[in-house]
């Protein structure tokens, strides 16, 4: 997947909540396309969006994403395209769900960044092969409960699910928005091997998850 070593005319923005992994990308990308800015992962995403107009976002996610799923989330659904970096394979299903237009490993070289951030600006859903097992196979069965997967934010959106509120009404008693809860819930689908919320409810009842 090359399509061209450098395409200075589109805009980059950079997030990553480390300094050394922003200035890692910066110098990666810097001859191939233009740097509008450098930001920390944080709330203020949707502020440096605003200002610095980028074509699409690459974010390194670091080692363990788990606490940037809702941001990113929310981000997705604001924002222009967001290319996300993984250490590894582990979180990529989360991720994937999340709404991202492309899915990178943090060791991937320069063209192939590029090639997916551009491909990202034309609405092309792009990712490493060898995270297509884990993006595209159904859960596992594992030993370990699905208790132990669930976030502590997935276990409200069930809970909230199993009381029969609709996505809207979730939405508005957590204070996120319709997006992040269908995100959510996706993923509550994927780890309880659910094809719809009925059966969610239903499986997390059996485990014992949730109390009706």
């Amino acid at each position: 997947m090359i399509l061209s070593a450098v395409i200075p005319n589109l805009r980059v923005l950079i997030v990553a909540d480390d300094l050394l992994a922003r200035t890692g990308l910066a110098a990666l990308l810097t001859n191939h396309c233009t740097i509008v800015g450098q930001v920390a992962g944080d709330d203020q995403i949707s502020v440096a969006v605003e200002a610095y107009r980028p074509d699409v976002i690459v974010w390194d996610l670091g080692w363990d994403p788990s606490a940037t799923l809702e941001l990113l989330a929310e981000s997705v659904e604001a924002g222009p395209p967001i290319v996300a970096l993984l250490g590894d394979e582990t979180y990529a299903p989360e991720i994937w769900v999340s709404g991202v237009q492309g899915l990178l490993l943090r060791r991937s070289d320069a063209d192939t960044l590029v090639a997916a951030l551009a491909a990202a600006t034309h609405a092309l859903a792009v990712f490493d092969p060898t995270l297509a097992s884990r993006l595209i196979s159904r859960r596992e069965h594992s030993p370990s409960p699905p208790a132990a997967l669930l976030t502590p934010r997935e276990h409200e959106v069930l809970q909230l699910m199993a009381e029969g509120l609709s996505n809207k009404a979730i939405a508005l008693r957590l204070s996120i928005s319709d997006h992040t809860v269908k995100f959510h819930i996706n993923a509550i689908l994927r780890k309880l091997d659910a094809q719809s919320r009925t059966e969610a409810v239903i499986q997390a009842t059996r485990l014992g998850l949730i109390l009706l």
